[in-house]
């Protein structure tokens, strides 16, 4: 076999075609032999990139991982707002509304009985989304849309209940169940002086939960 002089397309190539089969298929019912399949690569060429189909999916999600925080720092760089409370609004409303995140969390779904992929996602949480998040509540406290003595505080517990309290798969509840919960964390938001939950980011995460629901009733 001559060697291959672009191993960077070949990878790529490699995540493109799992992402899809996983997401079409689901990952528990893709197989290696599929993956080779659809590429019409020979088995020592996918090896020679990855060990195992654990190992494509861990490529997949930290893919995914680098195009979220690349799409949340162009969201802060290009967002404008009349203020930091306003911008973050139209922000959050931009991530529900992106397409190839929610694509991806199909995926992840698969995962949700893997207790070290859990605990990843809530130190994922705190330490990434949190971090992320509460420098842009402090900004909201200095120009007085946010009224917190605590914004690194109320940003863990935002993103604690937004990416985990809220999820319907991680507690298999149906959409309406979903919703109030979403209104919940709308009041609770209010009543920390941090008013950036919607009624148009509800509508929007509530469409964005429904393919995962269709997926996983399937």
């Amino acid at each position: 076999m001559s060697r291959n002089k672009y191993p960077e397309q070949t990878i790529e190539q490699i995540l493109n075609i799992s992402t899809t089969l996983f997401i079409e298929n689901g990952y528990e019912k893709t197989t290696i032999q599929d993956i080779i399949d659809k590429l019409k690569m020979s088995k020592g060429a996918i090896y020679h990139h990855f060990k195992s189909k654990e190992e494509i999916l861990e490529a997949v999600i930290n893919r995914r991982s680098i195009y979220a925080r690349e799409m949340l720092d162009n969201l802060v760089q290009n967002t404008k707002g009349e203020n930091t409370k306003e911008k973050i609004k139209k922000i959050l409303y931009e991530i529900a509304a992106d397409t190839e995140i929610h694509a991806i969390d199909i995926i992840l779904c698969s995962q949700i009985k893997n207790p070290q992929f859990v605990v990843a996602g809530l130190q994922g949480t705190v330490n990434d989304d949190a971090s992320f998040m509460s420098r842009l509540f402090m900004e909201g406290v200095l120009d007085g849309s946010i009224e917190t003595d605590y914004p690194i505080e109320c940003a863990e517990i935002f993103m604690l209940l937004l990416n985990i309290w809220i999820n319907p798969v991680l507690f298999n509840r149906e959409l309406d169940e979903t919703e109030k919960r979403l209104r919940a964390l709308q009041q609770i938001m209010k009543q920390l002086g941090i008013d950036i939950v919607g009624d148009e980011l509800i509508n929007k995460i509530i469409s964005s939960y429904k393919d995962i629901s269709v997926f996983r009733s399937k």
